[in-house]
């Protein structure tokens, strides 16, 4: 079993942030369960159900989406705190490994297999519910494309249930 919830979401205005209390299970086992900031790595997060993803919690936000952490600080800053996960595809799953990286080096300790239509279907909702939440809002972010790449992939995932 694999899940992906985002509870209570907020929009911190100072620093133009999404913020949720996030809960991740896989293999019954529960990663993450706590308040953390989503919108940061969320493309990387979508993008990740059709690529390789390797974060680099010391790559610059603002320009390197693609090597965000998934969650990262509720300050919405990963150099402050990122939990860093590798994706890869591998036929028809998805393998998720648990990183700890520091400026000195990366290692690796938790790996999940997830099937590949679980895992994306997920991810469909997670892009769904972040575009319903943030259409509203003044939300300015530090990657002023975050609503415009959450929305393509968001379509690519639509697109590709449909397919199914």
């Amino acid at each position: 079993m694999f899940d992906i919830r985002y509870e209570r979401l907020s929009h911190n205005e100072e620093l133009q942030i999404v913020q949720a209390d996030v809960a991740v299970v896989a293999e019954g086992e529960t990663l993450v369960e706590e308040p953390l900031c989503i919108d940061v790595g969320l493309p990387a997060l979508l993008a990740s159900a059709f690529e390789d993803v390797r974060p680099d919690r010391f790559a610059d936000a603002a320009v390197a989406w693609e090597r965000m952490p998934f969650f990262v600080c509720g300050c919405g800053d990963p150099d402050c705190r990122g939990i860093p996960i590798a994706v890869r595809h591998e036929g028809d799953e998805v393998v998720w490994t648990e990183l700890d990286q520091t400026p000195s080096g990366e290692r690796s300790h938790g790996e999940y297999r997830i099937p590949k239509n679980a895992y994306r279907s997920v991810l469909l909702r997670l892009g769904q519910s972040f575009l319903a939440f943030v259409e509203p809002l003044d939300y300015r972010p530090l990657q002023p494309d975050t609503v415009r790449l959450v929305r393509e992939w968001t379509e690519r995932l639509e697109r590709e249930e449909t397919d199914a």
